[in-house]
């Protein structure tokens, strides 16, 4: 596994994020463990979560899952960079009581120690904000976020699903406080076939010296062989993907992509990923094996060398918005 800072701390992570939003939903507490076990055997050891993970009526269990994992002992706790998330409804009916979500001091305060009682830590590596609040100052929120750094609560903050001037406006107001480092990280949607964050949340993180953290690098499997998939296995695609595939203009996109990449004798979701670790910023994509292969497919990708030749015809094929502000004007 290869290595690399967060941005501009000193923090290593892997080039490669384990994501665990199915842990509970959909993949059971055995397997999730066995999964984390096969990540940090990888030398995957940039784990990130949320607080809602779990949703409805279980939210937070999966905090439980990779907490109960972490109380299995065997220096788990120590190899793990642990990322979690605040700012959504924690209440099982949606029905949050006033002051239970978002980030005010308030529930930034509660959320913290519910989610370390989850997690059976004292400590939270890098605490990310979910969303954008805005009702509340970041003055309010840098003040909470001194106070748990000085309580050895929490280490470093990151951001996630923010626009490009929130991240300008959080961390200059954070300069001018004094003394709080502000947002070390950024998660946001990134893959070739959505590449609107190279017009500003991309730009805004590497001025100031965040590390980007892509999440569904694969959008939605859509960039996994799925048309491959089909013809030769039968295996249909579902969700977000089958409905993409349902316009005619993506599906030729994607069969344009899948025919390229059989040229070059690639695999897709391998490409998919090793195409997000050749961009500039990006710390590593967020990676949510179900099986052993996933993972094993997952680190493979981070050998992948891709010829200027092919790197090329993904940009024929998925053209980003060019370099910014330009992409705005002409």
């Amino acid at each position: 596994m290869k290595y690399t800072q967060l941005g501009r701390t000193g923090l290593k992570v892997s080039r490669l994020v384990l994501g665990t939003m199915n842990f509970g939903p959909q993949t059971n507490e055995a397997d999730s463990h066995a999964i984390m076990d096969a990540a940090l055997d990888a030398g995957i050891n940039l784990f990130d979560t949320a607080n809602v993970y779990g949703w409805g009526e279980n939210k937070g269990r999966t905090e439980e899952i990779i907490g109960n994992w972490f109380a299995k002992g065997g220096d788990r706790r120590d190899k793990v960079v642990l990322a979690t998330k605040v700012y959504g409804n924690m209440a099982a009916d949606g029905d949050a009581w006033p002051n239970h979500d978002k980030l005010s001091a308030v529930n930034i305060r509660r959320a913290v120690d519910a989610s370390l009682k989850r997690l059976q830590t004292d400590h939270i590596d890098v605490y990310q904000f979910h969303h954008v609040d805005r009702a509340t100052p970041f003055e309010e929120i840098w003040q909470a976020i001194d106070v748990l750094v000085q309580q050895g609560k929490i280490l470093y903050v990151g951001s996630s699903n923010f626009p490009g001037y929130k991240i300008a406006q959080a961390n200059e107001i954070a300069a001018r406080r004094g003394g709080t480092i502000g947002l070390v990280s950024e998660q946001c949607l990134y893959n070739l076939a959505e590449r609107r964050a190279e017009m500003e949340v991309i730009p805004a993180a590497q001025e100031y010296g965040l590390g980007v953290i892509p999440w569904s690098p694969l959008h939605g499997g859509l960039l996994g062989g799925v048309i491959k998939k089909e013809v030769e296995g039968g295996r249909r695609a579902s969700g977000r993907a089958a409905d993409s595939l349902a316009n005619t203009t993506i599906r030729a996109q994607i069969q344009a992509y899948e025919d390229l990449l059989d040229k070059h004798g690639v695999e897709p979701g391998e490409t998919a990923l090793a195409w997000l670790l050749s961009r500039p910023g990006v710390t590593g994509p967020i990676v949510g094996p179900r099986t052993a292969e996933q993972l094993e497919s997952a680190v493979r990708a981070t050998e992948v060398e891709l010829s200027e030749e092919l790197l090329t015809g993904l940009d024929e094929i998925f053209p980003g918005p060019g370099p910014s502000p330009e992409a705005f004007a002409w």
